[in-house]
């Protein structure tokens, strides 16, 4: 009986589904669909944010004094020369760092300090966070009025009167009575400045204590590392990304302040910082080429601190992610 040999399926390749072109631009029309939710916002960020800063921009290479407004006219890089080359200016940007610095760095070591306190558990651990933290909620200028009459007044300060009852307390009828904004006027500023900051790096530091591995620290203590030790290279080591965060966050907002120096001293006794010198070139000197161009020498130098405190921000990103 003969075989019927049957045929081996045959092994079909799959098929492209043939697209059929669309009109030209149709993906075009769809990507533009698709971000026309973002658009109004957009638009807002770039009519309140960046217009005016080219405006600035514009004005800062003009010669342009409203006290004078027949006489405008383009002078090119005058402005920035004078921005660097004017005593006065000078002094202003050595006065912004000195003030940043010393700010920055005593709030962070004051803010460490109370990070580690706060990282421990007591009872009220709550209720004292909460009050560590009410003066960064205080309006800014509130907080300089309140440091000017209610501390530093030699009249009816709080720390005048401290100083009476002590000196009291020791037997003495004569108790010195101390102008402190006229005897230390920086220091009054940067007193007043490093109240309100050192809440900012408290809670970062705080955050960055509480992301330690804990395994790490047991496994120190059953080594016999003291506190000391556990500090020095555990937690220190392991903190180093925040505190380098505070201080660029820190020094963003300080190198911009205006309401300490106008409020406290008004920009006397040596304490007039560039944002102040602006305000003084702006509206009272009317010299609005010069303030623009002191205005875009700082925003430049803000934009340089902002993009090393975003890229340590996406650095620490990533090592969480990981």
């Amino acid at each position: 009986m003969a075989s019927t040999l049957t045929d081996a399926p045959r092994s079909r390749t799959p098929r492209k589904a043939s697209r059929t072109p669309g009109p030209p631009g149709a993906g075009r029309a769809a990507a533009w669909i698709t971000r026309m939710p973002l658009m109004p916002a957009l638009v807002f960020m770039v009519v309140i944010t960046q217009l005016p800063f080219v405006a600035t921009l514009a004005i800062s290479f003009m010669d342009w004094n409203a006290l004078y407004p027949d006489q405008r006219a383009f002078a090119g890089l005058a402005n920035y020369g004078e921005v660097f080359s004017n005593a006065d200016l000078r002094s202003s940007m050595l006065t912004t760092v000195m003030l940043t610095a010393g700010v920055v760095l005593v709030s962070l070591a004051l803010g460490l300090v109370l990070a580690l306190l706060l990282d421990r558990r007591f009872r009220g651990r709550g209720a004292v966070r909460t009050l560590l933290i009410a003066p960064f909620l205080v309006v800014p200028v509130a907080s300089a009025l309140l440091w000017k009459h209610a501390l530093y007044n030699p009249e009816y300060g709080l720390l005048n009167g401290l100083l009476t009852a002590v000196w009291r307390l020791f037997g003495s009828d004569n108790p010195p009575q101390p102008d402190w904004i006229s005897s230390m006027p920086l220091g009054a500023v940067a007193v007043s400045l490093i109240w309100q900051w050192t809440p900012f790096m408290m809670l970062i530091l705080l955050a960055g204590l509480q992301s330690r591995p804990l395994d790490a620290v047991e496994a120190a203590r059953v080594d016999g590392a003291n506190a000391w030790q556990t500090f020095r290279y555990l937690t220190l080591p392991h903190l180093r990304r925040y505190l380098e965060l505070a201080a660029l966050l820190g020094s963003i907002y300080v190198v911009q302040n205006f309401d300490a120096v106008f409020t406290i001293t008004s920009g006397g006794l040596g304490t007039a910082n560039l944002p102040y010198v602006i305000y003084e070139s702006f509206y009272k000197a009317h010299d609005y080429g010069q303030a623009s161009a002191a205005g875009v020498v700082v925003v430049a130098g803000t934009i340089v601190v902002a993009t090393l405190a975003l890229r340590l921000v996406s650095g620490l990103l990533r090592e969480e992610t990981s």
